[in-house]
C-alpha cells in the first residue's frame, strides 16, 4: 500500500522548494498515452499521485493490459497546476513499471513456448524504495514475485555455505525457521543439487549453470518428491526458453527488474 509519506517524498523530490514552472491557472484534462507497444503497469501508483493532489481520475486501464502506440492509459481532470505537478512523477512511475511488465511478459511467453508449467520469477534485485511497484509490475506481466523480502523464505546462498558448509548451513537454518517457511538452497554444481535435497531443501536453486548442466541437475532431483528445481543466474529473455526446456519448475531473473528499459509514454493536457 502506498502511503502519503511516500507520495509526498516522490513529489517533493521533483517539485523542490519553489515550483514556478507549474504556476498555471485554470482547469484542464490530462491523458497518459503510450508511444510504444507493451504491457501496462504502475497505474495504481500513478493514480495515487494525482489523487494526493486532489486531481480526479476519469479513466484508467487495468494493469497487465496489452497496449499499442496511441492507447490512452489514464485520464485525469483537475486544476491545471495540480495536474502538471503530478505529471512527471506519474509518468516516471508508470513508464518504469510498464517496462518491467513488458519484459516479464516477453520472458513468460518465451518460456511457455517450451513449458506450460514453468514459473518466471523476479528476485530481490529491485530499486530501493520501489520494490512494491516493481514486484506488482512483474505480476502484471504474468510473472511470480518470488520472496518479497527476507522474511518470506530462507535462502541459503554461497556465502552461507562458504561459512558453514552445505549440510551444516541447511541444518542451521532449519532449526531457526517455522514449519511454514520454505528453505531455498543455492548450489553451483550438478552434484550438489541432490546433496541439498537430501539435506532438507524445499527448493534447490541451480545457480549460473548452463542449460545442459541444469537439465542434468533436474534429472537428479526428480527422485526427491516435492523438491522444486529453480534456475537462476544471468538468464535473459534470449536464453530463458533454453532453461525452460530443461524441466525446471522456476526460473528467477534479476533482469526483469534491474535491466528492463522504461516503456515510453507521453502526458498530454488540454485535449
Amino acid at each position: 500500500m502506498l502511503t502519503d509519506t511516500q507520495l509526498e517524498r516522490w513529489l517533493r523530490e521533483d517539485l523542490g522548494h519553489h515550483d514556478v514552472t507549474n504556476q498555471v491557472p485554470g482547469d484542464t484534462t490530462g491523458r497518459l498515452v503510450a508511444t510504444e507497444p507493451g504491457v501496462v503497469a504502475g497505474l495504481e501508483a500513478a493514480t495515487a499521485v494525482f489523487e494526493y493532489l486532489d486531481v480526479d481520475i476519469c479513466a484508467c486501464l487495468e494493469d497487465g493490459t496489452v497496449i499499442e502506440p496511441g492507447d490512452e492509459l489514464l485520464r485525469v481532470e483537475g486544476p491545471t497546476r495540480a495536474v502538471l505537478r503530478g505529471e512527471r512523477v506519474a509518468v516516471n512511475l508508470a513508464g518504469h513499471a510498464s517496462g518491467i511488465a513488458t519484459r516479464t511478459r516477453q520472458a513468460v511467453e518465451a518460456a511457455r513456448a517450451e513449458s506450460d508449467a514453468v514459473r518466471i520469477a523476479a528476485t530481490r534485485k529491485t530499486t530501493p524504495g520501489l520494490r512494491g511497484l516493481e514486484k506488482r509490475a512483474v505480476v502484471a506481466g504474468g510473472g511470480d514475485t518470488h520472496r518479497l523480502d527476507l522474511s518470506h523464505m530462507v535462502m541459503v546462498k554461497d556465502n552461507h555455505i562458504a561459512e558453514m558448509g552445505l549440510e551444516e548451513a541447511i541444518d542451521h537454518f532449519e532449526e531457526r525457521t517455522s514449519f511454514a517457511t520454505k528453505l531455498d538452497v543455492e548450489v553451483e554444481t550438478v552434484n550438489d543439487a541432490p546433496r541439498a535435497a537430501e539435506a532438507g531443501a524445499d527448493i534447490v536453486l541451480l545457480d549460473n549453470m548452463t542449460p545442459a548442466e541444469t537439465s542434468d541437475a533436474v534429472s537428479l532431483l526428480a527422485e526427491y518428491e516435492g523438491v522444486l528445481a529453480e534456475a537462476s543466474g544471468g538468464i535473459t529473455c534470449e536464453t530463458v526458453a533454453d532453461y525452460a526446456a530443461t524441466g525446471v519448475d522456476v526460473i528467477s531473473m534479476g533482469s526483469l527488474t534491474h535491466s528492463a528499459p522504461a516503456l515510453d509514454c507521453s502526458f498530454r493536457t488540454g485535449e
